[in-house]
């Protein structure tokens, strides 16, 4: 048995790394019946002779063979077994380091989700279409892979429908082609490497509605009946992703796509170059601003510059929530401090004991760490001043572009940045050190250079109980309510002082 993965617990696949995907889909909307071809190309980093995948029983496989690249040599697959999310896969002798081969899996049925402890992920049957979500384990319920954070790939979707549906997937889209009757079949292609949980494809009766953009294209795809609100509450979607280009780099993708679909969802999700929100998202009464911004941002923090592991999933969340409040700045709604005061407010009434450089797999998606997070990087804008902090943050989205980091990589890329400056680095891991690494809130950030300010104490002192009335309010909300409906609670409030 290999070793697992401490938050998901899922053993690794060893021994090899896959670097494309070809997915071959043949999909019935009516009875959601899915018919594919997964073709894999791996290359080998050890001597193996059998190897596993990811892939959860939702669906049945068919038939698996092996192909090797390898002039005058064979390959072929001696058995297989699906059996406990994995595929296991046998071959007939020992492949080499270094060595290339194919893997192709046929497999069937109806697919679904996959069952976990944050609910169930990954394909999901809508009223009329599909959608798939898979982050962090889902990308197993309807192709086989290596479903890790760290292992990026390229990728080549082809799916044939059905008329009246559109398909809108992971990768550059071609023109549909017709392949007999009302079929058709639409074809993506990424040339991005794409973390598996970040692979979509969405189902449905579409149009596409244009966004003005000076980037990219940018593009909504939604029912008809939605094109009114829609055209309302995303038409600063192109202005919005010019502004985080401006600030946080050149856009990593060849365009942006959202897809709104008909039913209603809980919350919107981000894949790579798209966003996905439910009919409930599109008001017309601009009532999910915060939430367009910050899937948006996912395209640079969490899609191009990915995570090695889920421990460090402030770096996506954290950077994802402060640039909602840079953008209401930017609009100018309100600066980002008041944001940074209401959030930080919340979270002295709540429990403090969560360590956001290792949450652990409850607390990863935890409200508490996007906010933390996003007043880490705050406390860090404070500290460096405006110049040297986005030019801090366009170094790390641009030198990290396509790749994997971890919280050690970001403290160097900032201590580097500090020394560089002659800023003192006690100051930056001090900071580091109380944000990320305590559990006890530290004192509300400011700026450690203001007059009659003492820098050690503005970096690394104690919290204090704040005064506000809107504080208050909250502590009496806490009293009465969940977590959950405190946190609904907390966004009437904002809306009520105009934080948005």
């Amino acid at each position: 048995m290999h070793a697992a993965n401490n938050y998901t617990e899922i053993p690794f696949n060893l021994g090899f790394r896959v670097d494309h995907y070809h997915l071959d889909l043949d999909y019935r909307v009516g009875p959601n019946r899915l018919k594919a071809t997964a073709t894999l190309k791996i290359e080998a980093n050890a001597h193996i002779d059998r190897m596993t995948l990811d892939f959860a029983d939702v669906l049945g496989v068919d038939a698996v063979d092996a192909d090797t690249e390898i002039r005058g040599t064979d390959l072929d697959v001696k058995r297989w077994r699906q059996s406990g999310r994995k595929l296991r896969i046998y071959f007939d002798r020992e492949i080499q380091p270094e060595e290339t081969f194919t893997l192709t899996v046929k497999y069937s049925g109806t697919p679904g989700p996959v069952g976990s402890r944050w609910g169930e992920l990954g394909w999901e049957e809508l009223e009329n279409g599909s959608l798939v979500a898979s982050q962090p384990i889902g990308a197993a319920s309807w192709f086989p892979c290596d479903d890790d954070p760290e292992t990026k790939a390229r990728y080549t979707i082809t799916m044939v429908t059905d008329a009246p549906y559109a398909v809108v997937a992971t990768g550059v889209p071609k023109a549909p082609e017709k392949v007999g009757g009302s079929r058709k079949r639409w074809t993506f292609e990424s040339e991005e490497p794409v973390a598996t949980y970040l692979v979509t494809i969405q189902v449905g009766e579409f149009v596409e509605i244009p966004i003005e953009c000076d980037s990219v294209p940018v593009t909504v795809w939604a029912p008809k009946e939605l094109a009114t609100r829609i055209r309302h509450d995303f038409r600063d979607q192109g202005h919005m992703l010019d502004q985080y280009a401006e600030m946080f780099g050149p856009y990593p993708f060849p365009d942006y796509r959202v897809v709104v679909v008909e039913d209603t969802l809980e919350i919107p999700l981000e894949a790579q170059g798209m966003s996905i929100f439910g009919s409930n998202h599109a008001t017309g009464e601009d009532s999910w601003t915060r939430l367009i911004a910050h899937e948006l941002s996912h395209q640079w923090f969490g899609n191009s510059v990915g995570i090695t592991q889920w421990r460090d999933i402030w770096l996506n969340e954290g950077f994802a929530c402060y640039a909602e409040w840079l953008w209401a700045e930017r609009s100018g709604r309100r600066p980002a401090s008041e944001f940074a005061r209401h959030h930080y407010d919340n979270l002295l009434r709540k429990p403090q004991d969560l360590l956001i450089s290792d949450p652990g797999p409850k607390d990863m998606f935890d409200d508490r760490l996007y906010k933390r997070g996003a007043l880490t990087v705050h406390a860090l804008r404070l500290l460096l001043g405006d110049d040297l902090f986005f030019e801090l943050i366009q170094r790390w989205t641009t030198r990290n572009r396509h790749s994997v980091v971890d919280t050690v990589d970001f403290r160097a890329q900032a201590n580097r940045l500090c020394r560089e400056n002659g800023i003192t680095t006690s100051h930056l891991d001090t900071l580091f050190e109380v944000w990320l690494y305590r559990s006890a809130l530290p004192a509300f950030p400011v700026n450690p250079s203001a007059p009659g300010v003492d820098p050690h104490e503005a970096i690394g002192g104690a919290a204090k109980a704040p005064a506000s009335k809107l504080g208050a309010a909250i502590t009496r909300l806490g009293s009465r309510i969940s977590d959950a409906a405190e946190e609904r609670a907390d966004e009437a409030v904002a809306s009520d002082n105009e934080l948005w």
